[in-house]
């Protein structure tokens, strides 16, 4: 086996001796993406739109969405330790001190995002997505209120016609180790997805490690030649603990150490500082395609998640429950030279949340400190009209009505009755057009308005304190760029600039107590240019040598400001926007090889980020180099199997992973792994 791996690495050493033979190699399939109702290919898209599919996740770690979310330029995820996830799009992370807001994520036809704007990303194993389509800039007119942008994920099992049964096992530094298994199974008109998984680490810090236990199950039946029905359920049993952010100092003399015992506050391992959360997600959908022109869909969801987080200075506990719908209704017509559908739908949810907070003991709940109700009611209708005119001009119109409230109810330390805050009826419209120059080249124009509420946790921060003056953040993206391919797919860039001006900017704020709080702030003004390169080097063929070498690039330019922004006596007009680095670079070389053999590298370049509003902290740039080698073809008697290993932070850099931004006495840094690998194997049979 050792033979294997060293002749893969010395064999990358040869590209120049691959030669292309015209009557072997394979065309290049063109991409075809479903962002906005139907299928369109990627060349005419109206929008910046990421791609990320099964191929694509397949080379990166599997034990977390990181690596793999940020090979999409103007998209930023972080891990603060294992399980811990920060995800923004196009620059916003003051509202985020974890977990993911003003984004908008979906799961087939069902939304993720719950009505109080928060959604449980982390819950998610990466084993549950097939693919995921990424929205940068606010999309509030089909998806309602955002003014970051919206992730689409493509469920395991969506698209399957045969009989698939697949296991991967890994394991890694620090105890890594991850089990996934997976069912396809089809019957005529029937098939179904089980996708189980098990995931555990001891983290790279102390007081880091994680757990968690996944499953998932998506069904479709084809009950009819014009129906089709849809059922989809996830359970996620998540805990990690939180090791907490240090001084510059501490994280110089000890990156590996978790937040140590400061004065009258205790450590993150006295008070057992950690997530414990149990989500539960069910969604039924049914598609009925009345005749030609008239399409049907409508999805009714639920969830149910249980959390506690014991932190350092309290004990909290959210019980949240969510139901909603979504339905639309769709009219085609085509013709020789005018193709146009128009689309128009609703979608309703609302989601009450019941949260205490309570002393924490080391770790156990002591006396009640504060209990209040919660509900949050996010409601909007939504029109869509394309208009595809000669197969060059590509108009998309939308817009969306937003109506969104919430009620709070205080049971302790002081009762208060029920009480509503409604915000004004927003519309968010949006006006893109394409245009196919010829085959290879496509230009793109688009205006967006972007719209997004206060979530109920930041409504009701961790001070404890409802607060009902926050206002939404909104403002409008002007964005243009162009695509081009050659004929063969061989070659795929995209180029995008845009300008975003946030009003009311929603940002975070940290008391005397460490305790966190919001405010509007001023706005931002931001300006960015994103870039994505696809070159196949060498294209596949399975006579060559190197049977296929691709190079992939991802740029991104973020000059993002604050725009009269002003705290208390201090002026941050001008200032860099917090957690946003400048310029990020990721290049990828993929090389596959006879006999199954393949190679992967990947390097991430980041400037430096800013930790604070005063521009006063930055962490340091950085740069990561990932590997990743495999073999195919082995078989284990008539069983075949995939073997694998893996390095990430081949260079040991020291650098911090989700910074915590603002933080109170400069706790801003949470260090991520050095150097460290995995390695597993992996058995898959297809049965047609």
């Amino acid at each position: 086996m050792k033979a294997i791996f060293t002749s893969c690495l010395i064999v990358l050493g040869f590209f120049s001796i691959a030669q292309t033979k015209q009557d072997t190699t394979k065309k290049l399939n063109e991409v075809v993406i479903h962002p906005y109702f139907s299928a369109q290919p990627l060349l005419r898209s109206t929008g910046s739109i990421g791609l990320i599919d099964q191929a694509v996740m397949d080379k990166q770690p599997s034990a977390s969405f990181v690596s793999t979310i940020n090979t999409i330029p103007g998209v930023r995820m972080e891990e603060r330790s294992p399980g811990s996830y920060r995800l923004s799009i196009r620059g916003s992370l003051l509202r985020s001190p974890f977990g993911v807001r003003n984004i908008k994520i979906y799961f087939d036809d069902f939304p993720l995002t719950d009505a109080g704007g928060n959604t449980y990303f982390n819950a998610l194993d990466v084993s549950a997505a097939q693919s995921l389509q990424i929205l940068k800039g606010p999309h509030g007119n089909i998806f309602g209120a955002n003014s970051g942008g919206v992730i689409l994920i493509q469920p395991q099992g969506t698209v399957s016609d045969s009989t698939t049964l697949g296991l991967k096992l890994e394991g890694g530094s620090y105890g890594l180790f991850r089990e996934n298994l997976i069912l396809n199974q089809q019957f005529n008109k029937y098939s179904f997805n089980l996708t189980q998984s098990y995931q555990r680490s001891d983290g790279y810090r102390d007081h880091s490690g994680m757990d968690r236990k996944y499953f998932q199950t998506f069904h479709k039946w084809d009950y009819a030649k014009n129906a089709t029905l849809k059922a989809f359920i996830f359970y996620s049993d998540l805990h990690y603990n939180t090791p907490g952010g240090l001084t510059e100092a501490q994280y110089l003399q000890n990156p590996k150490s978790s937040r140590p015992a400061a004065g009258a506050l205790k450590s993150a391992i006295q008070q057992n500082a950690g997530i414990y959360s149990n989500t539960l997600y069910g969604g039924i959908a049914n598609n009925w395609q009345i005749n030609e022109q008239l399409k049907h869909v409508v999805a009714v969801f639920a969830s149910y998640t249980d959390f506690k987080n014991p932190f350092i200075t309290n004990y909290e506990k959210r019980k949240e429950l969510t139901l909603g719908l979504r339905s639309y209704l769709e009219y085609e017509r085509k013709q020789t030279d005018l193709n146009w559908k128009f689309d128009l739908g609703v979608e309703s949810m609302q989601t009450s949340t019941d949260v205490d907070n309570y002393v924490n003991n080391l770790g156990v709940p002591a006396a009640l400190q504060a209990s209040d109700k919660l509900k949050a009611a996010a409601n909007f209708a939504f029109a869509h009209l394309t208009v595809d005119l000669f197969d060059k001009w590509l108009f998309e119109l939308s817009a969306s009505a937003n109506l969104y409230k919430y009620g709070y109810e205080s049971i302790a330390p002081i009762a208060i009755a029920k009480n509503t805050n409604s915000f004004d009826i927003q519309v968010m419209p949006r006006a893109a057009l394409s245009y196919l120059v010829d085959q290879r080249l496509s230009l793109r124009a688009s205006a967006s308005k972007g719209y997004s509420p206060p979530t109920l946790a930041e409504i009701r921060a961790s001070n404890n304190v409802i607060n009902i003056d926050l206002q939404p953040e909104y403002g409008w993206n002007y964005e243009t760029g162009l695509k081009y391919q050659t004929l063969n797919n061989r070659l795929f860039i995209d180029v995008a600039g845009f300008y975003y001006n946030l009003k009311s900017a929603i940002v975070r704020r940290l008391d005397e107590n460490n305790a966190e709080y919001f405010i509007n702030a001023g706005g931002t003004k931001q300006w960015g240019l994103e870039s994505t390169l696809v070159f196949w080097v060498i294209p596949t063929n399975a006579s060559n040598f190197v049977q296929s070498l691709q190079f992939r690039n991802a740029y991104t330019l973020s000059h993002f400001k604050f725009d009269k922004y002003q705290d208390k006596t201090a002026d941050f007009s001008g200032n860099n926007l917090t957690g946003v680095p400048k310029t990020t670079v990721v290049s990828s070389v993929d090389v596959q090889l006879p006999k199954g053999c393949y190679a992967f590298f990947q390097h991430n370049f980041t400037s430096r980020i800013p930790l604070n509003d005063a521009n006063t902290a930055y962490a340091k740039k950085y740069h990561l180099l990932q590997a990743k080698i495999g073999y195919r073809n082995l078989r284990i008697g008539r069983v075949p199997v995939e073997i694998f290993a893996g390095a990430d932070n081949l260079l040991n850099e020291n650098y911090s992973l989700g910074n915590d931004l603002n933080a109170l006495g400069g706790r801003y840094f949470n260090a991520a792994a050095k150097r460290n690998f995995y390695g597993g194997l992996a058995v898959r049979f297809n049965k047609p």
